[in-house]
């Protein structure tokens, strides 16, 4: 048995019933980390040693019945941009290597309330912007299918590291997209929960209106079990929503007879390729079969939220980003004869291409001549896309999309282009605009073997529906069983 192929509730099965110890799944996931982590390079920070030493602590108190957490000693893998005590948390820039934050995040203090156990800190593109991992300062994140392709991103590392059984799961975050967009390329699962539901004190912020943290992990089951570890409300985040505990765990029917799905047919237009277009047909005809009611309508947004969600995203960084200047923490340039060179120095030394791109276009849509024509245009836009989104929920209880309109792209192939690389996200933008849950899930593979991703998106705070969508149609097609990441190269 290969502990690091098991999800995390069958890794508890297995706990239970004493099959297998905390500290022989935690060593096995060391040595994995050990062997592939120099392929596919997920890490920023191991805390390897840390967790083994913890592995050993958490057994002896679950032993002496000091502690008795459902998920006490399951190791998990941290997206670096998430505050954890006395550890690095980088965002994988310069301008944060040497950071060691003085506070846990609200979902990492969380974890450690279950005794979960940190395996370290995962790779992503620079203060969550980008969707390669290209554009990660320390390291380029490889796809485990296929070595010579991206991850996906923002939180590549996440997904790679749980596609290539480094963790049994990871916490992501999702601005555009970051979550869902590289478990589709990772073949894995990838929930963008609603707006407010998990608290992002100690996330770093990239645009606080559209960030959220969610799960990516092998199914949709642990999705569903990580949910309810990190939901709820937050006296810390003053946009946390105030709802009641949900176990989400209880949705997972198995069941989609009479289950409204809407099909946007702007998402299959053109720019989709050719063979997510066939994987995505067959699994509406899967829906179908499984007795659900599918019908195709006009969800005409996908062209107006890319472009409104890059005036907001850019504008809200350029606002977050502010404060690294050189003076209270992060980098500092080594020469400077003024305050102004300071601060200029300290930015453009510290701050990577595709960081201070996203500056300047947000700094200039938020100037005084050019606000009514951008910034305030891309709110009123927003506001339509929520109206249309609200409009099709009357009809739909979930709607679905592909992912990403295409599979993972070879590495280095978009870097060079960001308008590429933006146009990318045109599946996944819209949701975060509207504050809606979203899900990824693989539902097959192309000719070359690369996984391919399908997007529920549900009605705010409808996360139950689409976890019982996502779990019924991944019970029927079984794609864990079929495939597996292959970590081939290119000759």
């Amino acid at each position: 048995m290969d502990i690091t192929e098991l999800t995390v509730h069958e890794l508890q099965e297995k706990i239970k019933s004493k099959e297998l110890t905390i500290t022989q799944i935690t060593n096995a996931y060391v040595d994995r980390i050990n062997e592939k982590e120099k392929d596919v390079q997920a890490f920023v920070t191991t805390l390897t040693e840390e967790a083994k030493k913890q592995a050993i602590e958490v057994e002896e108190k679950i032993n002496k019945g000091e502690i008795t957490g459902e998920f006490a000693g399951i190791p998990i893998g941290i997206k670096d941009n998430m505050c954890t005590k006395g550890v690095k948390t980088t965002c994988s820039s310069k301008m944060l290597e040497n950071f060691i934050s003085p506070y846990d995040a609200t979902v990492v203090e969380k974890l450690n309330n279950e005794n979960i156990i940190d395996l370290g800190k995962l790779n992503m593109d620079e203060f969550a912007m980008g969707g390669s991992t290209e554009y990660s300062y320390f390291k380029k994140t490889r796809n485990p299918w296929n070595l010579n392709k991206v991850p996906g991103g923002s939180s590549g590392g996440s997904a790679a590291a749980v596609a290539a059984n480094l963790v049994p799961w990871a916490l992501g975050s999702d601005t555009g997209g970051s979550i869902r967009q590289p478990s589709s390329f990772c073949g894995v699962v990838g929930l963008k929960p609603t707006y407010g539901l998990v608290s992002r004190y100690g996330l770093v912020a990239f645009a606080s209106s559209l960030d959220q943290i969610g799960p990516i992990t092998k199914d949709v089951r642990d999705s569903a079990i990580l949910l309810n570890i990190i939901a709820g409300h937050d006296e810390k985040d003053s946009t946390s929503a105030s709802r009641e505990k949900v176990d989400y765990t209880k949705c997972l029917k198995n069941d989609v007879k009479g289950l409204k799905i809407g099909v946007p047919k702007e998402f299959f237009g053109e720019g989709i390729n050719k063979e997510v277009k066939e994987s995505l047909q067959k699994a509406i005809e899967t829906y179908k079969k499984l007795g659900a009611e599918v019908e195709e309508f006009s969800l005409d947004i996908a062209q107006y939220s890319l472009a409104s969600y890059y005036i907001i995203a850019c504008a809200e960084a350029s606002s977050n980003l502010g404060r690294f200047d050189g003076i209270r923490y992060g980098y500092r340039t080594p020469e400077f004869t003024n305050l102004k060179e300071l601060y200029k120095k300290s930015r453009s030394e510290g701050f990577g291409a595709e960081v201070k791109r996203r500056i300047i276009l947000g700094t200039y849509v938020l100037s005084s001549g050019y606000y009514d024509a951008y910034y305030k245009k891309a709110q009123q836009v927003r506001t339509l896309v929520i109206n249309e989104f609200n409009k099709g929920f009357e009809k739909y209880d979930v709607i679905l999309t592909p992912t990403s309109p295409t599979v993972a792209f070879d590495i280095g192939s978009k870097s060079d282009n960001p308008l590429e690389m933006y146009l990318a996200d045109i599946c996944t933008v819209s949701v975060n605009i509207a504050g809606l849950p979203g899900i990824s899930i693989p539902c097959g593979v192309d000719s070359q073997g690369m996984p391919i991703g399908m997007q529920l998106i549900g009605n705010k705070f409808c996360e139950e529906t689409i976890l019982n969508a996502a779990y019924t149609f991944e019970q029927e097609v079984k794609f864990r069983e079929k495939y597996k990441p292959q970590f081939k190269q290119n000759a």
